[in-house]
Formats: C-alpha cells, structure tokens, sequence
C-alpha cells in the first residue's frame, strides 16, 4: 500500500528561486503573483481570478 499522496519519502522539493513579479488585482486590490500561463501578457492581467474579472473595477 502507498502513502497517501504517492510522494516518495526523503524526495528533496525544489528550490524557490527568484521571487516571482506581483500586482495589485483592480477589482479587490489583493495582489496576486506571475504565473507561467501569463509570461506572454503579464502586462494586460489585470485581475486575480475569474470571479474578479466578472465583478469587474476600475480600469
């Protein structure tokens, strides 16, 4: 039986590294980081999450 997870035991996790980019979301102002999925547009992200972008805000 494997442990719950399927991680095996001892595995190093990997490194943080560079912080990542961050910005305030223009609907509820929490910021929110870079993701990989955004590399290409990271400059018109304007909102945190779905629900936000539906809300709507300033901008």
């Amino acid at each position: 039986m494997s442990p719950r997870g399927g991680g095996e035991r001892g595995k190093p996790r990997r490194a943080a590294g560079a912080p990542k980019p961050e910005k305030p979301c223009i609907a509820c102002g929490r910021p929110f980081q870079w993701r990989r999925k955004w590399a290409a547009c990271w400059e018109q992200v304007k909102y945190c999450s779905d629900r936000c972008r539906a809300r709507g805000g300033a901008g």
